[in-house]
């Protein structure tokens, strides 16, 4: 698509939008509003962009609503309700994309929701403070540390603990679509020294003793469970907790219930951060690195 679409720009740029071609011979110019609507509708949106410098036409037909319908996600009126609280009637559908396309914060700044520029994927994230932790308001166990390497600007940080157990839910208008859930966690303490970036790794202990449990339920009866061993300090990873399937008939919100815990009181662990819970759909894994 891109190579064709390249050649099909340098094709215009060299005669229907070029002042040297023959003002007898239609051109690219010449196609009525509503027919550049339609080529545009075949395009994804980041092409449709580029597509709208072309001319006054172009520009123009860019701004249809039929346009913009097919590039929102499947009940995105619940997906802005939920963020918003309610629906914008007025907002054309290109500016309700536009929106959707940025990441946008609901629940008091704890989750984060936004749409994929170039497939239209509904992805969410929800922080460490929009989890249920077990003994987090005790500062001998757990604390909060700001941080630039989350979206959140802080995380979760357990120095040493018998009792792991981390649980979240939420209920949202996800589309259709097969969906998988990760846990972000870094064994060891970021921090920054003299502008570079440091792991402090005294604290990380436990974690390779017994495995960590994750879990995942839906109100419909899927649950899955996975459990691993937690190694690799100094480095971010998304650990899979399970995926979840949403039928194309549904179309109210899917309550969604997950866990992680290594509740083992034989050995304390510690020199953990629990950054977020990012759900994504099961096709966008390679997505993960730039959440």
């Amino acid at each position: 698509m891109g190579s064709g679409l390249s050649l099909f720009y340098n094709g215009l740029s060299s005669s229907s939008c070029s002042g040297n071609r023959d003002l007898f011979k239609p051109g690219f110019g010449d196609l009525p509003e509503s027919c550049v609507a339609l080529i545009l509708q075949n395009l994804d949106p980041v092409e449709i962009c580029r597509f709208s410098k072309l001319n006054r036409a172009s520009r123009s037909a860019s701004w249809a609503d039929f346009v913009w319908e097919s590039k929102l996600p499947p009940g995105y009126r619940l997906i802005l309700e939920k963020i918003l609280g309610d629906f914008p009637e007025k907002l054309c559908k290109r500016d309700v994309y536009n929106f959707l396309s940025r990441v946008n914060s609901f629940d008091e700044g704890t989750k984060k929701a936004w749409v994929d520029k170039r497939t239209s994927d509904l992805c969410l994230c929800i922080s460490a403070k929009g989890l249920s932790i077990t003994g987090i308001d005790d500062r001998r166990y757990w604390s909060h540390i700001p941080t630039d390497e989350s979206r959140f600007s802080s995380v979760a940080y357990v120095q040493q603990i018998w009792w792991f157990e981390v649980d979240g839910e939420i209920e949202f208008p996800f589309p259709a679509g097969t969906y998988s859930v990760y846990f972000r966690l870094h064994l060891g303490k970021p921090g920054k020294r003299f502008g570079w970036r440091v792991c402090h790794t005294e604290q990380i202990h436990g974690w390779h003793i017994k495995p960590v449990r994750f879990q995942l339920w839906t109100e419909d009866g899927q649950h899955s469970s996975s459990q691993c061993k937690l190694t690799e300090p100094g480095s971010w990873n998304y650990h899979h907790a399970g995926d979840f399937v949403v039928g194309k008939s549904k179309s109210w919100s899917t309550k969604l219930k997950f866990s992680m815990t290594q509740i083992d009181c034989t050995h304390t662990k510690g020199g953990l951060c629990v950054d977020s819970v990012a759900v994504f759909p099961s096709s966008c894994k390679d997505r993960l690195r730039r959440v």
